[in-house]
């Protein structure tokens, strides 16, 4: 059931599209850059916030709206599209995550990530998001639900990583147990 927006918040369709539009924007100006070696560290910025971008929303993606539009639609193709197509994307940006500039490929590495990542887009934009629309789907709550879990992951990924000194013996184990969810 649907409810009208009251509270000035996103709804699920226009975060994920606002995520879309930075991605790209931050395509368009790698494009500037490629061929200029005078701006390798740029170039690296730019990279590096183009992958933890994506990484973020593709987890927004994989752990909310596509399980809600799964089950609310009867088209596991489109969906399962949509999750090849971030096996993809996530495939690249480990390759890219220990290049840099400079390196053979990796203006074509990016290249071929934005062409990759702007062919999904569309496709979602469209297809998905109409799906989305028609199967009466709650975007309001669901666009609440996104933001959390966004500022959740924002968090996670941001936070220093914990030192764990792995040769520490834990009851005769090589590796420290993990930590309580």
């Amino acid at each position: 059931m649907k409810r009208k927006q009251t509270d000035g918040a996103a709804t699920a369709l226009e975060l994920l599209r606002a995520d879309h539009d930075r991605v790209k924007t931050m395509f368009r100006e790698f494009d500037t850059l490629k061929g200029k070696d005078d701006d390798d560290r740029r170039k690296t910025e730019l990279v590096d916030e183009i992958c933890y971008e994506l990484t973020l929303h593709a987890m927004l993606e994989e752990e909310i709206f596509y399980p809600v539009l799964r089950s609310a639609i009867d088209d596991d193709e489109l969906l399962d599209e949509a999750d090849i197509e971030h096996a993809g994307a996530r495939e690249l940006i480990g390759q890219l995550e220990v290049m840099m500039p400079g390196d053979d490929h990796f203006d074509a590495t990016v290249t071929v990530l934005g062409e990759e990542v702007a062919h999904h887009i569309d496709k979602e934009e469209s297809e998905l998001f109409d799906a989305a629309r028609n199967a009466g789907i709650d975007l309001d709550d669901l666009g609440e639900q996104l933001a959390s879990r966004k500022e959740e992951l924002e968090e996670d990924l941001s936070s220093p990583p914990s030192t764990i000194d792995a040769m520490a013996p834990h009851e005769g184990a090589r590796r420290q147990p993990r930590a309580p969810n």
